[in-house]
């Protein structure tokens, strides 16, 4: 017996037909139907009832079924595994991340731990919009991205949520809303904003929250990266919403003379950081280094059940790192 005589099996017991089986393994019928014999003749006992307009499953033809499935499942398993350390050999992984990525996952320490494990990898890293990160993923130009956005994923896209940030207003030092705990988005209506372009996730996170409570909003200014948008909010030119995250990043910088924060009142805004992918027909992410670098991100950082948008909080909010140096 032997994985070629499995698949034959396999085979004629979908198609129900000796004729359109030998089609789809293009193979000649006789070859087909000298193979089944073959097979039945090894195990004892026959596994196909022929008639003249159709093939059907003997009761133990039914049972070897399943078995034969498991089988082909596990060889076909077992080539991935070779194909995986063939490819790390000499693959490639190609990565795109939005900016601002450092408060909640340190890309470089952990490409550089992957880099030490798998050092034939090539790996080749872009930065850009969440529109242009997923429009990469539909053609192919990305493995994997690091990205936000709003809404479904994609047909054949895969994503895990890997952290999840609160909203919050930013704005001035002195200004009317600094240190507040309770502001909602009706108290934002007479400000001016200092926004993102409208390609960015967090830009549509915001237009959709606005738009659901049917309230509008001034935008005075529209940038395309977070430090000038805070910048420009530190200067008094306007407010803007941004992740929490994103003004912890500004570390030393964060003071009470150079921002003010507020905190939105509940249900939070949930600004959600995703590992993207593509997927096969089989639901496996696309080629061995993709599914290597998962494997070690996923040993990594935990990610969050999602969708868990209601259940926002600063308490529960970001990644859970599992990696050595992590803090």
């Amino acid at each position: 017996m032997d994985l070629r005589q499995l698949e034959h099996f396999v085979t004629v017991a979908a198609e129900q037909s000796f004729t359109r089986a030998a089609q789809r393994l293009n193979i000649v019928q006789s070859g087909l139907s000298a193979s089944i014999r073959t097979l039945e003749e090894e195990l004892g006992a026959p596994l196909l009832l022929r008639t003249t307009r159709r093939v059907d499953l003997t009761a133990t033809g039914r049972t070897f079924l399943v078995e034969a499935r498991r089988v082909l499942s596990a060889a076909d398993d077992a080539r991935h595994v070779v194909a995986q350390m063939i490819g790390l050999q000499r693959g490639t992984l190609s990565i795109g991340t939005i900016p601002c990525l450092a408060p909640l996952l340190d890309i470089p320490e952990l490409l550089g731990r992957f880099r030490q494990a798998h050092p034939g990898v090539e790996i080749r890293l872009s930065s850009g919009g969440p529109m242009s990160l997923l429009d990469g993923m539909r053609t192919g130009e990305f493995d994997l991205a690091f990205t936000q956005f709003v809404g479904r994923t994609p047909p054949g896209i895969k994503a895990w949520t890997l952290a999840c940030e609160p909203l919050v207003a930013v704005c001035a030092p002195g200004h009317a809303l600094a240190g507040r705990h309770d502001v909602t988005l009706g108290d934002l209506v007479g400000e001016t904003f200092v926004d993102l372009r409208r390609d960015w996730g967090t830009r549509q996170l915001i237009d959709q929250s606005f738009g659901e409570s049917r309230l509008s909003r001034r935008i005075g200014f529209e940038v395309n990266d977070p430090a000038t948008q805070l910048d420009l909010v530190a200067h008094g030119l306007g407010i803007a919403l941004v992740p929490k995250a994103v003004v912890r990043g500004y570390g030393t910088n964060y003071t009470a003379e150079r921002f003010g924060v507020a905190d939105l009142a509940g249900p939070a805004i949930c600004w959600k950081l995703a590992a993207v992918f593509a997927q096969d027909a089989a639901q496996r992410p696309v080629g061995a280094a993709t599914r290597t670098f998962l494997a070690f991100l996923r040993a990594s950082i935990t990610p969050l059940d999602e969708p868990r948008d209601a259940e926002c909080d600063t308490a529960t909010a970001g990644y859970v790192p599992r990696g050595p140096g992590r803090n």
